[in-house]
């Protein structure tokens, strides 16, 4: 090839590779193309009869808590639930939050506020479940009951899958 050919050829390569922006430096991966988010709208406040507790690791004192009725599996990927935390001194916490399994994420929607009402999160993101206790419940729920597949990145099936597992304990790994 002639020196002008080449030339030529990088300059036309030049503005596709300069538009590319593929790469996801703050994760070191590809990015990878993300649905858009299906709107969070707030479930009805748990009643205490619908709440099934889930083992969230033995060095916590807290109590974990899914309402059963706010269970969602969405097309989009994200499974959104209302959890209860009841700590040892007698203090109950609600969150409505939501987790992607892909790229092991969490986010906030809203709390509960002193008189039973939903208050809306002020800026809800997404952040990455660190995995850094063995008693995180967002690990917990990602790993044993809402996420499957080779690196936990496959979402369950069904709100019934999901509480079947949380009835009855988390499946197996194939690799254990």
């Amino acid at each position: 090839m002639r020196p002008s050919a080449l030339a030529w050829l990088a300059f036309l390569a030049f503005p596709a590779a300069a538009q590319w922006s593929g790469w996801d430096y703050a994760n070191d991966r590809p990015k990878e193309q993300v649905k858009k988010e299906a709107e969070a709208k707030l479930p009805a406040f748990p009643k205490d009869e619908n709440l099934l507790q889930f083992e969230a690791g033995a060095a916590s004192p807290n109590r974990f808590f899914l309402d059963t009725k706010a269970i969602s599996v969405s097309t989009d990927g994200t499974i959104r639930y209302t959890l209860v935390v009841k700590a040892a001194g007698g203090a109950t916490n609600v969150f409505y939050e939501g987790m992607r399994c892909k790229g092991h994420q969490v986010k906030v929607y809203a709390v509960a506020s002193r008189d039973g009402d939903w208050v809306r999160a002020r800026d809800p993101q997404w952040r990455r479940i660190q995995n850094r206790n063995i008693s995180d419940y967002h690990s917990v729920l990602q790993r044993d009951y809402f996420c499957a597949g080779g690196y936990g990145n496959v979402p369950v099936a069904s709100v019934e899958e999901a509480l079947q597992l949380l009835r009855y304990g988390p499946r197996e790994s194939i690799t254990d």
